[in-house]
């Protein structure tokens, strides 16, 4: 039974990864003659095992290999070659077994410890020294013998030197009988495109650039004669694919050679490289502008590349512009979507085409360097012939191609949508240009701004991503108008308030709605109302503030009109994320204009919170004491404590111990609640902490010691160990509140030395660093503030009590004083990497 011989080798296999020291000498030696005894089994059996057994063999004789090669099977590849000898079916075993053996020892996909890999490279340096020669000798064997009797043999052969050739020297390969071999493979036809590959590797492999450039000059001389390049006489384009990717590691190569002899001054022989390189161009192209895309995209890499060495020119000839140009239009051709291309359902070929036009795109930006005139000149040409007499049309008729059927309007969804975020562009670009047509676009696209509710079936023409393109695009025609203020603003309040009165009756239709998928699309619909109010702000700027414009009362309503959304007991997380958003905005747009609203928003936003809730919220509680500071510190100083009491109870509620999303979800709040005092305390707001009560204070700064650490987060006690710096520097002076200097003694000291003595605290792990450089910053600031006290402190109490070396805490004091602060930075990395384990 074949599943029952697969499953031995499982259990072979798992003994001899992970249980392979456990097992005493004999039990080693009979796994050793056990494979040996199953592959001459193989040479008698009537028939061959299937593929998949004798891949799954092949893999533990390479566990095996790998295991004992070094120790006490130095021979193994002789044992395994005097079983096999000539035998078809042995070969095919030996083949796979030095594919797997391959993998393991080179396999960059295959992550290996440090141990393995300093195993792995002894093994290829002993096998270099003993039996790779005698390895290739059984592979010019097996591919003479077989390369006109055994198609399937001979390729596994080809494959397995390809796979070989990285690591071996590459003479063995790299020399006439072999290469002239595999070079009579190009001619066969069941073995051409594994010889192509076998002969990219050898290309590819890292040599001297001008032993490179002669192997690769003679390689393409016998490949020309032999026909291969005449590319349009060649039907079979799977072969044609394998050859493109061997013209591109040919052209390459040569590319990298050429800069290697550059950067050594060769100049001679890199102007022969050069001269090399300019004679495969014209293959190239031909590569590049074949119909079937998997060829064109092969050669991409040498096109590339042959651009960028022509970008280093300060000249370039006739020839090579020549060159420039037909790249260019070979791109422009290939860039086109063939009739076969189904923009309504797109499937995995249009994906492969979207990735492979990603690449031309990246080929035109190159372009674009080496020569900005000719890729105008091309795309004028292009778009003089695609539009006709476009010179002579009407600036509306333009315009009109945007709103009508052949934009807009469109049939396709796809066509639709591309228009709406193309007249966007269009419209910001031409600016002042769009003055005298403005309200007739207005009118235009009035339809298009109608927010489709799900009770009325009305499917829209533009999806809602759609339409945000075309509120912003209304946003900038009003905004950048030559209009007086009042003109904009009436343009505006027409703009808006469809919104405003279609989200005032959806609010109360879904305060009503029983069904919980009417409730979702009702949310839905509010979220884009509040979407598309918030997308036309952004037509405003710093020259063209919203004040200016004479639209603050406009966006004030809008605000009246969407915050009682709020406090619906229905679809909480959709609709306060439309409002919280409409918020940020509206901070950054009417300023201190806003501020009224912020306290009942805040409030209704507190009500019912979920982690996430918060973690979304705190952000615009830190906009906002950011930009107003002393302006809301009696909101802050009234919200503060709901706040913290919102995210304690959250971060106290009990979770499943293995819940991975509860615990991140945790994790990023308490990285939100540091966030936020740190905007507190860095705004000099540090009296809205002082202002809530003794016990309020203390149960605060303790939960920033706990954060600093207790919570393995680099990036949570980096912001703990600033908030306490920034609390030292303005209470730990003399004159700070009562209590505060012992605090710092008892607590913050403390934390400075427990945070990094941890062992989660990483210190090879770069954000650990940041958190430690900062817990330097606060022992720094301490030291400022409290002066000779606190190395006192250090000196005679809390170093001794740590148990540090009376000479280790000397040093330490010492450091502490220096001037500079990143010496003592410097030192207390030292210092906790000498003190831990």
């Amino acid at each position: 039974d074949d599943h029952i011989k697969f499953f031995c080798f499982q259990v072979l296999e798992h003994q001899v990864k992970y249980k392979y020291s456990e097992l005493t000498t004999v039990q080693q030696q009979l796994i050793r003659e056990t494979l040996i005894s199953w592959l001459q089994a193989q040479m008698l059996n009537p028939q061959p095992e299937k593929t998949f057994i004798r891949n799954k063999a092949a893999q533990v004789f390479a566990l095996l290999f790998v295991t004992e090669y070094l120790t006490k099977w130095p021979k193994f590849f002789f044992d395994i070659l005097s079983v096999v000898d000539l035998n078809p079916r042995g070969v095919d075993l030996y083949l796979r077994i030095l594919m797997a053996i391959d993998s393991e020892l080179v396999d960059r996909d295959v992550v290996h410890t440090s141990e393995e890999a300093r195993r792995n490279t002894l093994i290829k340096d002993t096998m270099r020294e003993q039996c790779i020669p005698s390895l290739v000798e059984s592979w010019y064997q097996i591919l003479q013998n077989y390369q006109y009797t055994n198609s399937e043999v001979t390729c596994q052969c080809l494959e397995v030197v390809g796979a070989y050739v990285s690591w071996i020297d590459l003479s063995l390969i790299a020399n006439d009988r072999f290469i002239n071999m595999l070079l009579g493979h190009m001619s066969i036809e069941v073995l051409r495109e594994e010889a192509c590959d076998c002969l990219f590797e050898i290309v590819n492999k890292g040599m001297d650039p001008v032993d490179k450039m002669k192997l690769v000059e003679s390689l393409c001389q016998v490949l020309q004669t032999a026909g291969f390049f005449s590319i349009d006489q060649e039907e079979d384009v799977d072969f044609l694919a394998r050859f493109s990717k061997l013209v591109n590691g040919m052209g390459q190569s040569l590319i990298v050679s050429w800069s290697k002899l550059i950067k050594n001054g060769d100049i001679k022989n890199a102007q022969e490289a050069l001269q090399a390189i300019e004679t495969k161009v014209a293959l190239m192209l031909q590569l590049l502008i074949h119909e079937d895309d998997d060829i064109s995209s092969n050669i991409i890499g040498f096109c590339y590349d042959y651009l960028h060495i022509l970008k280093q020119l300060t000249v370039l000839s006739d020839q090579q512009k020549a060159n420039v140009e037909a790249i260019m239009l070979a791109v422009m051709k290939k860039l086109t979507y063939d009739e076969e291309y189904n923009f309504e359902n797109e499937g995995e070929d249009e994906a492969m085409f979207v990735e492979y036009r990603k690449q031309l795109k990246l080929l035109l930006d190159r372009l674009a360097q080496v020569s900005p005139e000719l890729l105008l000149a091309s795309v004028r040409r292009v778009f003089s012939s695609t539009l006709q007499n476009w010179q002579t049309t009407r600036f509306m008729e333009v315009e009109m191609a945007f709103l009508d059927h052949r934009g807009l309007r469109h049939s396709s969804a796809k066509v639709r949508s591309r228009t709406a975020y193309l007249f966007s562009r269009f419209v910001k670009s031409l600016n002042k240009q769009m003055n005298p047509f403005i309200e007739d676009i207005l009118n235009r696209i009035q339809d298009l701004l109608a927010l489709s509710p799900p009770e009325n079936g009305y499917q829209s023409l533009l999806s809602s991503d759609d339409q945000l393109f075309i509120y912003e695009t209304a946003g900038v025609l009003i905004v950048n108008s030559e209009y007086p203020a009042e003109r904009k603003q009436a343009l505006m309040r027409n703009l808006l308030t469809p919104l405003m009165e279609k989200f005032k009756i959806l609010l109360e239709k879904l305060m009503l709605a029983q069904d919980e998928e009417r409730q979702a699309s009702l949310a839905d619909c509010l979220n884009h109302a509040v979407g598309f109010a918030s997308r036309t702000s952004k037509a405003f700027s710093n020259k063209q503030t919203v004040k200016q414009c004479g639209c603050s009362e406009v966006y004030l309503d809008c605000l009246q009109t969407f915050l009682p959304a709020l406090s619906c007991p229905l679809q909480k997380d959709i609709l306060r994320s439309g409002v919280r958003t409409f918020l940020h905005r509206m901070i950054i747009c009417l300023e201190e204009e806003v501020l009224p609203f912020i306290p009942s928003a805040s409030e209704h936003m507190l009500k019912d919170c979920e982690a996430k809730d918060l973690q979304e919220f705190i952000p615009l509680i830190n906009q906002i004491t950011a930009k107003f500071k002393i302006q809301v510190s009696p909101f802050l100083q009234q919200m503060f404590m709901p706040l913290l009491h919102a995210i304690f109870e959250v971060l106290l509620r009990p979770a499943e111990e293995n819940d991975q999303s509860a615990a991140l979800e945790k994790q990023m709040l308490r990285r939100s609640y540091f966030a936020f005092l740190q905007t507190v305390t860095g705004s000099g707001m540090s009296e809205v902490i002082a202002n809530q009560g003794a016990e309020n204070v203390e149960r605060v700064l303790i939960t920033i010691i706990q954060g600093a650490v207790e919570y393995p987060d680099p990036i949570a006690q980096k912001t703990c160990f600033i908030i306490l710096s920034k609390l030292v520097e303005l209470w730990g002076g003399k004159d700070g509140p009562v209590g505060f200097a012992d605090f710092v003694y008892k607590h913050i000291v403390p934390a400075c030395f427990l945070a990094p003595l941890k062992q989660t605290f990483d210190l090879a792990d770069a954000q650990t660093v940041l958190a430690l450089s900062e817990c330097a910053v606060t022992l720094k600031t301490i030291h400022l503030k409290r002066g000779p006290e606190c190395v006192q402190y250090l000196q005679q109490e809390y170093l001794p009590s740590l148990q540090v070396a009376p000479e280790i805490i000397q040093e330490f004091c010492q450091a502490l004083q220096q001037p500079d602060a990143k010496v003592f930075k410097n030192y207390l990395k030292v210092f906790f990497q000498r003190a831990k384990p």
